[in-house]
């Protein structure tokens, strides 16, 4: 049975869902709720915990410092609060028991700029934890995620785990944008093993996975088209039609040539351009993301989408200025530790079902965390935790099951104790 503290700490998460590097309220909360509950033997917040340069899909400050104000109306400690200013969001926070390995466990925290369901079906307007903030929800987990990760903090300064334990509190999974700047952090270069979870991910309530690989490497591109206005009806022999070069790069980018080493994506997810009917257009806009099973794979397809953009402008004679953004690159997970999650949920109170691996199909900016400390010698695994819910990941209706937050911290919890046994 799920206790009632980590419902309550999820659902007041839930209610104040915040996009990336907006995450003031969340972090803040966070950090208060582990003050409360652990005796720390390091906590770094905000520009401590990251590292500011690598931060990626950063919005601009206008939209930084009104979500800012946001949560500074909010009864949270303004000490903290201030740590966080110019959106510098995230804590790592740090248990050191004596002798043994250093594992770490990442968890997101940010939310999605998706509104949230009002149908009175729908779980938290039914119980009154509905998303406060217009046009946000927390769509895919992560607050469950930030509990999960409390919790787990909490069970381990509780338990005989010797060696050191951190856990890293990520913000801006949802635009592959914080990953890094974690990665590249002083904070995780000592990380012997690394767990890091996801809830759902079309896997019922008491089902865990693993070990989850099938992560797609991805990098997004924005491409910004610039011809020449004329009338388009008086004089079109003046114009350089910059939506004619957009349109031709959207088609051709569909027809990049597949790769016989594994599958490969690419996607036109916003194409805009122009201002009236009668004026050809100066301007037009893409923007973009590929992905590949590699991220050599990744890479293909971005250098051919940036010869097949610039192509397209030079057919249309029309200037592009190609600007790369967030980028993650593939993982997988390590058997060693998939044996261990394997084994100890299989001895979990509420886990019915443990399946040893499962592919994601997807991206996930995790996967800079899990590289890291492979590339230094030390073992990763991404682990998932099966949640009802009524609603696909990322739609209005999403939602978890609350009985599956215990799941996941039992299990890695769990799995962090046998690390420390075994290594």
């Amino acid at each position: 049975m799920v206790t009632s503290d980590l419902v309550t700490l999820r659902r007041d998460l839930h209610r104040k869902p915040e996009p990336a590097w907006r995450e003031f309220y969340t972090t803040a909360r966070i950090v208060e709720e582990i003050q409360s509950r652990v005796e720390l033997d390091e906590l770094h917040i905000g520009p401590d915990a990251i590292v500011g340069e690598h931060r990626l899909a950063v919005p601009d400050d206008a939209e930084i410092a009104e979500w800012y104000e946001q949560a500074s109306e909010y009864d949270i400690d303004e000490e903290i609060l201030s740590q966080l200013e110019g959106g510098y969001t995230g804590a790592v926070a740090v248990l050191e028991r004596g002798e043994g390995p250093t594992v770490g466990l990442r968890v997101d925290i940010d939310g999605l700029p998706q509104p949230e369901s009002e149908d009175d079906e729908h779980a938290p307007v039914a119980e009154g934890f509905r998303s406060e903030h217009d046009g946000a929800m927390h769509a895919c987990g992560h607050d469950a995620h930030a509990t999960i990760g409390v919790g787990v903090l909490e069970a381990i300064a509780e338990s005989d785990f010797s060696g050191t334990f951190k856990v890293f509190f990520q913000p801006a999974e949802e635009v592959i944008g914080g990953g890094k700047s974690m990665a590249t952090s002083e904070h995780i270069q000592d990380v012997d093993a690394l767990l890091a979870a996801h809830i759902g991910l079309d896997h019922p309530t008491g089902e865990i996975v693993a070990g989850i690989d099938g992560f797609l490497a991805v990098s997004h591109l924005d491409a910004t088209f610039t011809g020449a206005p004329s009338h388009a009806g008086g004089h079109p022999e003046e114009g350089r039609n910059a939506v004619q070069a957009m349109a031709t790069a959207v088609q051709n980018l569909y027809s990049i040539p597949r790769h016989s080493d594994g599958p490969t994506r690419i996607n036109a997810g916003v194409v805009e351009g122009g201002t009236a009917a009668n004026v050809i257009p100066e301007e037009a806009h893409i923007e973009a993301e590929v992905r590949g099973k590699t991220t050599e794979l990744m890479e293909y397809m971005r250098s051919n989408a940036r010869r097949v953009i610039r192509n397209a402008a030079e057919m249309h004679d029309c200037e592009v200025e190609i600007e790369l953004g967030s980028e993650a690159p593939s993982a997988t997970s390590d058997q060693d530790l998939v044996s261990i999650v394997s084994e100890v949920a299989g001895e979990t109170a509420g886990v019915e079902n443990v399946m040893e691996r499962d592919e994601l199909g997807g991206s996930e900016d995790a996967t800079f965390l899990m590289q890291t400390v492979q590339d230094n010698g030390g073992s990763a695994c991404y682990i998932g935790v099966g949640t009802d819910h009524p609603g696909g990941h990322h739609t209005a209706t999403f939602d978890v099951d609350e009985e599956s937050l215990q799941h996941g911290v039992d299990v890695l919890t769990g799995a962090v104790e046998q690390i420390s046994r075994d290594w």
